[in-house]
């Protein structure tokens, strides 16, 4: 399948929210929720579109010709390259009918794993929603990374629980989903944490824990402290705060305070394989992107997921040919021209 045959097919099976847009960046849906977009006017995610599109890279060819090896390692393991398909719950809700979480997790985690990368897996109100996606990474050997969402104690538990029955190589939680509506007034209360209540949420997973949704140097430290084995730099997709920066803006100064101590992912508005190179040339060590991969399952199942990877493969191999970096580790700063 090309990309012009997932998005006209997803179109025709995406929900009332999502448009499928050919440039995904957060103006058509961006204050929707239920959704893709955002609680409030959604100027968050199209900032994190707009700052990664600003930045832009030093063409080198006077270099040796060689094949380009894109794969990296993480989390004890060998991926195809480094990026990675971001969480999503409840999709029945937020993109359409067409797959329930089940299906949509079925499909998203084992064509992840069968092109040599990993599937990060939402959660949601319904218990289902996680219990759906640790049986897809299970039946996918252990290849994904179910996130939870910042609940109360005994639902984080129970979840852990599944987590670790899945065999999956780590887990998550998105801390910045304290800004969802639904996590508001629950009861016991869920939310934001500590960072005392994280390093008990860490040593109970008994596996590789990121964090998601750090913004800041100060959370970056906390969640070091919290003795997290990864962060992710994010804004939720600027779902939840407007006014926030982009996470481009921010990651220059977060891996600056914690590289080497543990491993720094980014996402928001990242759309290309030279977007993931930018991101790497900045020092992450790898990045999810989220949205695109919904709409290439809603148009074109297993084979729209794979048509999707293979661009953004293609597109990070070439822009690292014409930079001059044949491997992950040859990337560096003065690749990229920052405005």
């Amino acid at each position: 399948m090309t990309q012009k045959e997932v998005l006209k097919q997803a179109r025709t099976c995406l929900g009332p929210y999502c448009k499928g847009c050919q440039v995904c960046d957060g103006r058509a849906c961006k204050n929707q929720i239920p959704g893709p977009g955002a609680k409030g006017v959604g100027d968050t995610a199209i900032r994190n579109y707009e700052k990664w599109k600003e930045i832009r890279v030093q063409m080198d060819t006077l270099c040796e010709n060689r094949p380009v090896d894109t794969t990296c390692r993480l989390f004890g393991r060998t991926f195809a390259y480094p990026f990675f398909a971001g969480p999503v719950g409840a999709v029945k809700l937020h993109y359409g009918d067409k797959y329930g979480d089940e299906q949509y997790n079925d499909i998203l985690v084992s064509a992840c794993a069968g092109e040599g990368i990993a599937a990060f897996t939402g959660d949601g109100t319904d218990p289902r929603v996680m219990e759906a996606a640790t049986a897809a990474v299970r039946a996918a050997k252990g290849v994904g990374v179910p996130v939870i969402k910042p609940w109360n104690m005994e639902n984080i538990r129970e979840k852990l629980a599944l987590v670790r029955e899945s065999g999956a190589f780590a887990a998550a939680m998105d801390v910045d989903a304290a800004g969802l509506p639904f996590l508001k007034n629950m009861t016991p209360p869920a939310g934001s944490k500590t960072t005392g209540e994280l390093a008990r949420i860490v040593r109970e997973a008994e596996i590789p824990f990121i964090v998601k949704g750090i913004m800041t140097v100060k959370g970056a430290l906390k969640a070091k402290e919290a003795g997290a084995a990864a962060i992710v730099v994010s804004n939720h997709g600027g779902r939840v705060l407007d006014q926030c920066p982009a996470t481009a803006e921010v990651l220059p100064s977060i891996v600056k305070a914690v590289k080497g101590a543990m491993t720094v992912l980014v996402d928001g508005g990242i759309r290309s394989g030279t977007d993931i190179f930018k991101a790497l040339a900045m020092g992450a060590d790898g990045v999810l992107i989220c949205r695109p991969f919904v709409t290439a399952a809603y148009g074109g199942g297993q084979e729209g997921v794979k048509e999707l990877i293979g661009r953004l493969a293609q597109e990070l191999s070439d822009t690292m040919a014409m930079c001059g970096a044949h491997s992950l580790s040859e990337i560096t700063s003065d690749m990229i021209i920052k405005p």
